[in-house]
């Protein structure tokens, strides 16, 4: 089957579609990824987005308006991935959506809220689309994220040691198995701080620290660094997930107190606390290897730092290096998810996410011939085969 992911992560800078042909094999899944589209949001869009995420109050209005901004993005850019990596002959679109609430109180998830209306997917493709996937693990009591974990255990599954899998976007999540039991949690900020902080220090003219240049050049607040690894997120078990309700520029202006820094030494700083808080993670689930994706990946800063963090116990790589596009995977990550939907086959681990059982995702919003309706496979897939295509890279 031909699927196609699409997902925008909590930096919510922009939409990723990745293409890929799924097939079972016996107890293995098979994803041979076909490329990838990327398309930022536009300014307007963006900026609106931003006005409207926590802890701005926002209103009905603005929320149906965005529902229906982001949707058209989405159908934009499912459009294309289907035009130019399908050949048009895509069976299937999975959106993600973008998050913009994800209601948790005393580390319970009561609710979570992606805009991005669907049907604007299916009237401009003609794809049956499976959307609004974190939604059922939250109702079943889980934390609805992360939700990739499933993927994960089948990707690394037979890799030595206890390899984790990391994702480095606005929030960082892991995943790793120990023991036999699979789990995963959000550690704490990747990008969410460090982006917030730049864009308020430039007026808007940098939304990130690109190539991490910024805190390369900084010094590292020891004052500042001890404050914010105080936050009680931390040393909260697993399961558990965060977003920018917690982490955002007003919590950091708290934590500055009124002093003002040098946007150099705070970039370094927001730097260190991702890769401490994740090196702890990690060193939390005893793990042996890291590999890495997310936009994350592609600071140089951070990546530095994660490193020298986690030292030699734990070697960092990147998804890059095992045939999924960092940038991309999560988008991959959705569409097997969409795919498991599409054959009847839960989509999550309870030890992950925290639900009281396994949970089929999604609503499905058909094309114009109804929703694909294949067999079930006799068993579920217990491991993922990602075949290299070097020519789609």
């Amino acid at each position: 089957m031909r699927v196609i992911g699409l997902m925008s992560g909590t930096s919510y800078d922009g939409i990723d579609a990745a293409a890929c042909d799924l097939s079972q094999e016996g107890d293995t899944l098979t994803l041979r990824p076909l490329g990838t589209v990327t398309e930022c949001y536009g300014d307007a869009l963006r900026a609106d987005l931003a006005e409207a995420m926590p802890p701005a109050h926002t209103t009905l209005r603005d929320v149906c308006r965005l529902d229906t901004r982001i949707g058209e993005a989405f159908a934009r850019v499912a459009r294309r991935a289907d035009t130019e990596l399908c050949d048009g002959c895509a069976e299937l679109a999975v959106s993600h959506g973008q998050t913009v609430y994800h209601w948790v109180e005393d580390g319970r998830v009561h609710g979570t809220l992606q805009l991005g209306e669907p049907a604007w997917i299916a009237e401009a493709t003609g794809l049956p689309v499976v959307s609004g996937l974190r939604t059922r693990d939250v109702a079943a009591g889980g934390q609805g994220a992360p939700l990739v974990s499933l993927i994960d255990v089948l990707w690394l599954e037979g890799r030595p040691g206890r390899p984790v899998a990391l994702n480095l976007g606005g929030i960082a999540n892991l995943t790793a198995v120990r023991d036999g039991i699979p789990s995963a949690f959000d550690t704490g900020p990747a990008n969410a701080l460090l982006d917030a902080a730049v864009a308020h220090a430039t007026d808007g003219r940098l939304g990130y620290d690109a190539d991490g240049s910024l805190a390369s050049r900084g010094q590292v607040d020891a004052a500042l660094l001890n404050t914010l690894l105080q936050e009680p997120y931390y040393a909260r078990p697993a399961p558990k997930t965060t977003g920018k309700e917690l982490f955002h520029l007003p919590y950091l202006q708290r934590a500055l107190a009124g002093r003002e820094l040098p946007i150099p030494d705070l970039a370094a700083t927001l730097t260190a606390l991702t890769a401490r808080t994740v090196a702890d993670a990690v060193r939390g689930v005893d793990g042996t290897e890291v590999v890495a994706s997310g936009g994350g990946t592609r600071n140089p800063a951070l990546m530095h730092a994660l490193r020298a963090e986690l030292g030699a116990r734990a070697p960092l790589r990147t998804s890059d290096e095992l045939g999924l596009p960092s940038a991309a995977k999560e988008a991959y990550a959705f569409a097997v998810l969409g795919w498991l939907t599409a054959h009847g086959l839960p989509g999550t681990l309870p030890s992950c996410t925290g639900a009281r059982r396994p949970s089929l995702l999604g609503s499905l919003t058909p094309g114009p011939h109804g929703f694909p309706t294949p067999a079930r496979p006799a068993a579920a897939p217990r491991r993922l085969h990602v075949e290299v295509n070097t020519s789609n890279p």
